[in-house]
C-alpha cells in the first residue's frame, strides 16, 4: 500500500476519532440554559456598551434569570419599559429608573474659544489630552476629536462641523454613559432627562480664575457666584471658581440662567418635539 494512501487512512482515523470524543465530551458536560434568558436577551438592545455594569447583554440576561430581586439590575440601554417587560419573563418587579440622558460641559465653540495651536497626529482626543492642552489655551474644554461619538452605540452623538463641539440627540440617548468614560476631560454628564426635556446645567469644567478663564473662552464660567445668589432651592454651589447644579435640587425656575454674565448656564427646552439649546 502506498505510504500516501496509508497517511491519509492514518489522518482520517484520527480526525473521526477527535470527532467522536468531542461529541462525547460536549453531550456529557453540557449545560442546559435557562430558556428565559434567551427571551431576556431578545428585549435588550444588544449593544453590549457596559452600562449595566456587566460585561455585556448576555450576562446581563443571565444574572436577570438567577436573580431573587431586580432591584440593583437596570438596563439604561434599554429603559423602564424593556425593564418592565424583563420583570415579567422571570416573574419579579422592577423599580422605574430616572432617565438620564447626555450633556457636554463645554461650550467652547470655534467662535467662543479660537484655535492657538494645530494638531497633526491621530484623531483621538485621549492622545490628544496625553500630549498637550489641546489645540486651544482652554485646558479644560471639548478636544473636539469625537471619541465620545464613537463611544456611542445608540447613534445619539454627532460632530457639529461648525462649533466643532459634540451634539446629543436627546431622543435617542440610552444614558448609557460610554461617552463618559469616552472622554477624557470627564467633561460630559449624565443628568436627569427631565419634565418634558427640561433641563439646565453649566456648559463649562473650567477651573482657573475669571479673568484667566475669560481670555480662554468669551462664554467661560467665572465663579462670580451670581447664579447661587438668585436661586431659590440652594441648587448652586461654586467651587475651585466654577459653579455646578445640582439637577436633584434644581427646579428648573431658570433665574441662574438670566443672571449669567457670560452666558455659561445652559437650558433646553421642548418645542414641537424638537430639543433646541439656548
Amino acid at each position: 500500500m502506498s505510504p500516501i494512501i496509508i497517511a491519509i487512512l492514518i489522518l482520517g482515523g484520527i480526525g473521526i476519532l477527535s470527532a467522536l470524543i468531542l461529541f462525547v465530551v460536549s453531550k456529557r458536560f453540557y449545560v442546559k440554559e435557562d430558556p428565559r434568558i434567551e427571551l431576556i436577551e431578545a428585549v435588550l438592545p444588544g449593544a453590549n456598551c457596559g452600562s449595566c455594569g456587566r460585561s455585556g447583554c448576555h450576562d446581563f440576561a443571565c444574572a436577570c434569570a438567577t436573580a431573587d430581586s431586580l432591584d440593583n439590575l437596570m438596563c439604561p440601554g434599554a429603559g423602564n419599559e424593556a425593564m418592565a417587560k424583563i420583570a415579567d419573563i422571570v416573574g419579579l418587579t422592577a423599580t422605574a429608573a430616572e432617565p438620564m440622558v447626555a450633556v457636554l460641559r463645554c461650550n467652547g465653540s470655534c467662535e467662543n474659544r479660537p484655535t492657538t495651536s494645530t494638531y497633526d497626529g491621530p484623531k483621538s482626543c485621549a492622545i490628544l489630552s496625553s500630549l498637550s492642552a489641546g489645540t486651544t489655551d482652554c485646558p479644560y474644554g471639548c478636544l473636539g476629536c469625537g471619541d465620545c461619538v464613537s463611544a456611542c452605540k445608540f447613534d445619539a452623538l454627532h460632530m457639529d462641523p461648525v462649533t466643532g463641539l459634540p451634539v446629543v440627540d436627546a431622543d435617542k440617548c440610552t444614558g448609557c454613559g460610554a461617552c463618559t468614560k469616552a472622554c477624557p476631560r470627564h467633561i460630559i454628564e449624565l443628568r436627569k432627562k427631565g419634565p418634558k426635556g427640561m433641563r439646565v446645567w453649566v456648559a463649562c469644567a473650567n477651573k482657573d480664575r475669571g479673568a484667566v478663564a475669560m481670555k480662554e473662552c468669551s462664554v467661560a464660567c467665572i465663579g462670580c457666584g451670581k447664579c447661587k445668589k438668585v436661586c431659590p432651592f440652594e441648587a448652586i454651589t461654586v467651587a475651585d471658581n466654577l459653579a455646578y447644579i445640582d439637577f436633584n435640587k434644581c427646579r428648573l425656575c431658570q433665574k441662574c440662567v438670566a443672571e449669567c454674565p457670560t452666558k455659561a448656564i445652559h437650558t433646553t427646552r421642548v418645542i414641537k418635539q424638537v430639543t433646541v439649546t439656548e
